[in-house]
């Protein structure tokens, strides 16, 4: 799998998605990082596998503590993909926009 397609993959999941919002506020532990979640460590642990995987993640070793932190060259890479069609969309609320301006010149020239 590309790796457009495996942080993508990884990303899909809310779990995971929640995971990386909270280690881009700084590094934390698998219990820090399962804290807010109705699931076992392990479950957690198989979460953290899947971004680690995918590179979205990384895991330190300070003595007995293994903190987990954000990588976030894989997001640029969705960021830099999804820009490629933000012109696309622009464009499009653009015409839209135009159209929508003269739907409301046409409706008010009807009423005079």
């Amino acid at each position: 799998m590309d790796r457009l397609s495996s942080t993508l993959s990884a990303l899909a999941d809310p779990t995971r998605r929640a995971i990386i919002a909270r280690l881009a506020a700084g590094e934390a532990t698998v219990n820090e990082l399962a804290a807010p979640f109705d699931m076992s460590l392990p479950a957690v642990s198989k979460h953290l596998k899947v971004l680690e995987r995918a590179g979205l993640i990384s895991r330190g070793r300070n003595a007995q503590w293994r903190p987990c932190r954000l990588e976030a060259a894989p997001l640029k890479e969705i960021a830099d993909w999804v820009e490629r069609y933000r012109q696309f969309w622009e464009g499009s609320f653009d015409r839209l926009d135009s159209y929508l301006h003269e739907l409301q010149h046409n409706g008010k020239s009807g009423h005079d």
